[in-house]
């Protein structure tokens, strides 16, 4: 017997609840809006296996194992909060040239923000004493590595225990999650929910009117003048495509990333906050920070690299990492079966190679045994860019379907190889200033 489709009506539907749609849906409902949140996964804050290898596994997509058509990993969590509950807290401005060549002014949000989350660096005592012998080797070879701002406020931690495992999830309360903003939009007055998995747009004359999906397997249908799509670099495409945008998904880039890892004689950066310094090489396009893998994860990403690296599992504790993220091309694409494509561009590959060069230099410098250096096999970061102002979105994030929006990492016109949140959230402060003031 099939159930009777739910059926509710609101100003603003807001799809997905990472950095994106919880800023937009907070921002709205703050100003008086009738806002769903609708988010297709469930809150495992509460649940005894956040931050766990476990927990991993259950939240993110395709249990982790999550692969382009080209072998690249990627790491999509399906929760509340999104990509938020799995990022190393690592915060940036956003990047001047999205002012310059696409009109898009960020400054007032981002700083907004940074006072509200108290964005800054580590305190030094905090920022690693692998981390920071790492960057003391970067400078003294001519690279201006700096600490690199964090949404990690210690003060707030129940006992501050931050390492490679954050990753997983947050277990001491020192990471901001995009989901805290979720609870204050709810407690402003907007519905949320979760296990809601959005299936089509409603779209009539040129023009949105609202969402259908399923509810806990039961269906819904809500009507909506305005809808913002915050699904990310992947969902936000695809729900696009089937509304009839059919660019949505044509180009993407990665944030592509490997990990240079070396071992030390003395202690290594994977016990130690992830991402406390870093370098940007903006002429050849890539960053570097300090990073590795999880214990159990180093295993598993060197094995898939060459079998024989696996066997320094054992030595992950003295185990120095240097994380490279590329300023990858446009290239590759997403279908509407899901298959995602991102073939590496020759210029990406010299990014990639020129990174490394530097990376190895470093950790030489830094005490690793030149014969331990290996890197790790090429992963996705940053789904993005799939659906790019300029191109497939207006100034304002509206795509050619009045008052159908996107607001999350989809939008970026080309890749920021940098940390996203930031800018993410800046984006979507900025639509609902605007939203807010069109329908006054």
């Amino acid at each position: 017997m099939s159930l009777e489709p739910m059926k509710k009506k609101t100003e603003v539907a807001v799809i997905g609840s990472g950095p994106g749609g919880a800023t937009v849906a907070r921002q709205l409902a703050r100003a008086g809006k009738r806002v769903m949140l609708l988010e297709r996964g469930r809150d495992y804050r509460t649940k005894p296996y956040y931050g766990t290898y476990l927990g991993a596994l259950e939240y993110a997509d395709r249990h982790s194992l999550l692969f382009t058509k080209e072998g690249l990993n990627i790491v999509r969590p399906l929760m509340l909060g999104g990509a938020t509950s799995m990022y190393c807290g690592s915060a940036a401005r956003p990047p001047a040239w999205l002012k310059e060549r696409y009109g898009i002014d960020l400054d007032s949000h981002a700083d907004e923000t940074i006072a509200e989350l108290d964005i800054a660096p580590l305190p030094p005592h905090l920022r690693g004493a692998a981390s920071t012998r790492v960057a003391d080797a970067a400078n003294s070879l001519g690279y201006q590595w700096e600490p690199l701002d964090k949404f990690i406020r210690p003060m707030r931690a129940t006992r501050f225990d931050c390492g490679a495992k954050c990753m997983l999830g947050c277990r001491c309360g020192a990471k901001w999650n995009a989901a805290e903003w979720a609870d204050q939009a709810v407690a402003a007055g907007c519905e949320l929910l979760t296990q809601a998995r959005v299936d089509d747009l409603i779209v009539e004359k040129g023009q949105v009117g609202g969402v259908r999906g399923k509810l806990r397997g039961r269906p819904f249908e809500i009507e909506a003048d305005v809808v913002v799509v915050c699904a990310g670099g992947i969902g936000t495409p695809l729900l696009l495509q089937r509304a009839g945008l059919f660019e949505a998904g044509h180009g993407m880039t990665m944030d592509t990333t490997v990990m240079v890892c070396g071992v030390s004689k003395g202690k290594g950066t994977g016990q130690e906050p992830p991402m406390t310094w870093a370098w940007a090489n903006d002429e050849i396009g890539y960053m570097l920070s300090t990073l590795i893998d999880p214990w159990l994860l180093f295993p598993m990403m060197a094995a898939l690299k060459s079998p024989r690296h696996a066997l320094k599992w054992p030595a992950w504790g003295r185990t120095l990492g240097v994380m490279i993220k590329i300023k990858d091309d446009i290239s590759g694409g997403i279908t509407l079966d899901g298959e995602i494509s991102k073939p590496m561009t020759d210029q990406d590959l010299f990014r990639m190679n020129h990174g490394a060069i530097v990376a190895n230099q470093i950790l030489v410098r830094a005490g690793a045994d030149p014969d331990s250096v290996f890197i790790t096999p090429l992963r996705g970061t940053h789904p993005s860019g799939t659906v790019r102002i300029g191109e497939m979105l207006d100034v304002h994030l509206q795509t050619e379907i009045k008052n159908l929006y996107a607001c999350d990492a989809s939008t970026f016109p080309e890749a920021l190889d940098r940390p996203t949140v930031l800018t993410i959230i800046a984006l979507g402060k900025r639509l609902a200033a605007h939203l807010v003031t069109r329908s006054s």
